[in-house]
């Protein structure tokens, strides 16, 4: 029994698998392409809502070592998850890696794990896009004709009164579900559009807000300790969350081997750089006090009376958030697709559209669980569960890099982790340390997802398992 639960693929078939036809997906993505996914899916949230809030109630201006910390954390577990995707290019991402490296059990645990991930930022970021979707709208009905959008179809229940559904992030997710379903190289384009806009706008703050930085602002600049900023740190984290989405399209990329590490490098070394001048001037224009906003960036720029740059990151806000969620949207149901070709989930999930070459049943099935909860809870819940999702999968594929180096050093490996086991090592424990600063209501919540997975796996995953199915026909 014991030997069924850590059963390894080996990588030669992990790959043999993904040339099938019926099962092949589009390769249409370069690293450009791949270094904008990672972009589109990192800058959104994080920068344009959650940097007030951890700035004003944690770290102060010392939010900016909080977003050092979590960038820190993300770049040991991209140089791991960099060398995985260039040796296993392979829709699943972390699920496979585990797969090849610590057996099924683990797998099953780290792609249960990354559903919750997806799923969880999905909702969250659908919620935080219809939060300024209605800000917007209503400056303009109310400008123009006097009128707002009724407030019970503009939240969910219980966030503001009177609210029964929150109907804007329903449709985002249903709008983007589509574009999903007909093609990635369409869904790449939109993203890089957004992107464009998004970057343009955060680029445009940064100036502006240059130039009425009071440095009396970042005084003190620690003033909850260092333990705000490490709290700050485990907040801010959700703004990192989108890089490993990279790797989760590796079967849809053009020369894998070579873009995927690029593409997860580069998005993860530009967005670092954003948010930590971002930080910077947002604490310097105004005290930390008054960033305690739905808006921070929006409303720190209203504070010096700038209203013109207002607007404008409002706008880009919507574009950053939509762009994210795009890319959220994308990388769940290819984890949903890769388990359910191995045969730990239901066949029916992994069939390919005979014309777009998309996992379309997959896609369908997320963006409708997705709309439904984020037509219905609030932000707060969904953002926890992602970051400790986040957090647990990260962990394991910096476990997944050691273990394979020892067990199989003589692999020949197109991108290599330096300096191992160091890079992973220090991934593990800054993971580790950011997921114990969570709430205790987090932990209980992800144990509680934990052993729903486990119920599905031993009751019909361990049964239906391709590689238990083959290893037994070997046998005869």
């Amino acid at each position: 029994m014991v030997k069924r639960l850590f059963r390894r693929k080996f990588i030669h078939h992990i790959l043999e698998e993904i040339d099938i036809e019926e099962h092949r997906l589009h390769r249409a993505l370069n690293a450009f392409d791949l270094t904008i996914l990672g972009i589109g899916a990192i800058v959104g949230v994080g920068i344009f809502v959650l940097t007030g809030n951890a700035a004003a109630v944690h770290a102060g201006p010392g939010v900016v070592l909080s977003f050092v910390i979590s960038g820190l954390a993300c770049a040991f577990a991209a140089l791991c998850y960099a060398e995985f995707a260039a040796l296993i290019p392979v829709a699943g991402s972390a699920y496979n890696y585990a797969y090849a490296t610590l057996g099924e059990l683990i797998a099953w645990i780290i792609g249960w794990d990354l559903i919750l991930e997806y799923i969880v930022a999905s909702i969250a970021v659908s919620i935080g896009w219809s939060g300024y979707f209605v800000n917007i709208a209503n400056s303009i009905l109310l400008k123009f004709f006097g009128i707002t959008l009724p407030v019970w179809c503009s939240a969910a229940p219980g966030t503001v009164p009177g609210a029964v559904i929150n109907l804007p992030a329903m449709f985002i997710v249903l709008f983007l579900t589509t574009i999903l379903v007909i093609g990635i190289k369409e869904s790449a384009r939109l993203t890089g559009l957004m992107v464009f806009v998004k970057i343009t706008t955060v680029l445009v703050f940064i100036v502006v807000g240059f130039f009425n930085i009071k440095p009396v602002n970042w005084t003190p600049f620690m003033p909850f300790g260092f333990k705000g900023v490490l709290t700050g740190a485990a907040i801010v984290f959700f703004a990192y969350i989108g890089f490993d989405a990279v790797s989760t399209v590796a079967e849809e990329t053009k020369k894998p081997q070579k873009n995927i590490p690029i593409g997860i490098i580069a998005s993860l070394a530009i967005c670092t750089l954003l948010y930590i001048v971002v930080a910077a001037v947002l604490t310097g224009m105004v005290s930390f006090k008054e960033l305690n906003h739905p808006a921070p960036v929006a409303h720190a720029l209203n504070l010096i009376g700038i209203r013109w740059g207002s607007a404008l990151v409002s706008a880009g806000a919507v574009a950053g958030i939509t762009s994210v969620l795009l890319v959220m949207l994308m990388g769940q149901p290819r984890i949903f697709f890769s388990m359910s070709r191995d045969g730990l989930l239901w066949p029916w999930i992994y069939k390919v559209h005979p014309r777009f070459r998309t996992p379309y049943i997959a896609q369908i099935i997320t963006g409708v669980v997705v709309a439904v909860f984020a037509g219905f809870i609030d932000i707060g819940t969904a953002a926890e569960l992602c970051n400790i999702g986040t957090l647990f999968a990260f962990t394991i594929v910096c476990g997944g890099i050691s273990v394979l180096r020892y067990t199989h050093p003589e692999i020949k490996r197109p991108f290599r982790c330096p300096f191992v086991p160091l890079i992973p090592l220090l991934g593990i424990c800054f993971c580790a340390g950011l997921m114990l600063a969570l709430p205790k209501i987090t932990w209980i919540r992800f144990i509680v997802w934990l052993i729903g997975g486990l119920f599905i796996y031993f009751f019909y995953g361990i049964k239906h398992s391709r590689l238990g199915k083959k290893m037994k026909h070997e046998k005869k």
